[in-house]
């Protein structure tokens, strides 16, 4: 799909996002972070930043009105899910008719492919606008999906897409959690306006590639994030210090690992790279 295509749906026409929920008697719900993205223009750079075909199939992380679905649908086969009940049951009476779009009604951090995806898919795509407060939760869910995901295409706010895409010297837990698991890259900032309810800040669109091969098993994953947990608990001290008091380790012995590996004895947590994290946690990390 070119930037010039124009964007069908099998959603039915109605409503915009505002006069759908009054029409309902619905209210957005504050306790699910919900905001409904309203803006045709957004959802269009949704849809061609996924490159969809028609076999792709997509697993839709919260569906809230089934705009987006509607879109998706019109190219592709969609799992929705939705975890509110008012809208899932919404959503399954407006795709009754359509056999390219299922909708689910189940907490997205409860399920995996398995849970979803018809038996025999090869591969699949994920997107979603995702809450504020499980947005660490469920890309770390996400990404760790597997077989992993083609692309993921999510709708985060926009400084939690700045942190996400931070390099060497703004990185941070978010940051080493994402990269560790794809590579990732802000595609276009969304205006608070574009959604209903409008949240107090902006949004932004963030394009992850997962790898298809891990870059640590899981057991070095997980001393990984033991090793950056301590580093980023006392972010203003240097590694030396933090390491030092997180690990319960001679400052002397972080001193040596750190010079063992290229790293600047005053580097703090936020200066080193993943490929850095990556050798200072086989060098230093305790066994499991």
């Amino acid at each position: 799909m070119t930037a010039n295509d124009e964007l069908r749906t099998l959603a039915p026409a109605g409503l915009a996002p505002a006069k759908l929920l009054h029409s309902l008697g619905l209210e957005a719900r504050k306790g699910l972070g919900q905001n409904f993205l309203a803006s045709k223009a957004a959802l269009g750079k949704i849809v061609r930043t996924l490159e969809l075909q028609p076999d792709d199939v997509v697993v839709e992380v919260g569906a809230g009105l089934g705009t987006l679905t509607g879109y998706l649908a019109a190219t592709a086969k969609v799992v929705a899910v939705e975890l509110d009940d008012r809208l899932a049951a919404y959503l399954q009476q407006t795709f009754a008719g359509c056999d390219r779009a299922q909708v689910v009604h189940d907490d997205i951090l409860k399920l995996g492919p398995e849970d979803l995806l018809p038996t025999g898919t090869a591969a699949y795509k994920v997107v979603g606008n995702l809450p504020y407060y499980i947005t660490s939760a469920a890309l770390r869910h996400l990404l760790n999906w597997r077989p992993p995901a083609a692309v993921l295409v999510v709708m985060v706010q926009y400084e939690v897409a700045k942190r996400i895409v931070a390099g060497p010297g703004e990185m941070s837990l978010l940051a080493l959690m994402v990269q560790l698991k794809g590579a990732a890259a802000m595609v276009a900032r969304v205006p608070a306006g574009a959604f209903v309810p409008r949240p107090k800040v902006d949004s932004a669109i963030v394009k992850i590639l997962p790898r298809a091969q891990p870059l640590a098993s899981d057991t070095e994953d997980e001393r990984l994030f033991s090793l950056a947990r301590a580093a980023f608990h006392q972010r203003r001290k240097t590694l030396v210090n933090s390491l030092a008091t997180g690990l319960s380790l001679p400052k002397a012995a972080i001193g040596q690992a750190l010079e063992e590996v290229g790293i600047s004895a005053q580097a703090r947590a936020e200066d080193l790279s993943l490929n850095q994290w990556l050798r200072l946690t086989a060098r230093i990390a305790p066994e499991e």
